[in-house]
């Protein structure tokens, strides 16, 4: 099962905020996802970021693939990202 960590959205219409979940790449972005890791609340000033930093790290070392956006968060929150196992092919 291809897992990918990624945002969720939640919220009001015009009051979003945003769950980082882990999910199955094939689902869409508000299904159900695996595990909840953590928050981020974007109207805040500065951004809310709360996450649960050994659980990231654990899913990160079984090859979950972080989206661009949760990427960035991680960096900010300290968390080292492991570079991923699969061999990379050039065509």
């Amino acid at each position: 099962m291809p897992a990918v960590i990624r945002l969720k959205r939640m919220g009001t219409l015009k009051k979003p905020f945003h769950r980082i979940v882990v999910i199955d790449k094939r689902k869409a972005r508000d299904s159900r996802p695996i595990e909840t890791l953590g928050y981020y609340d974007p109207k805040t000033e500065p951004a809310n970021v709360k996450v649960k930093k050994d659980r990231a790290e654990y899913w990160l070392s079984v090859g979950a693939e972080p989206s661009a956006v949760v990427k960035t968060l991680l960096k900010k929150q300290g968390i080292k990202l492991v570079q991923s196992l699969k061999p990379k092919v050039k065509a």
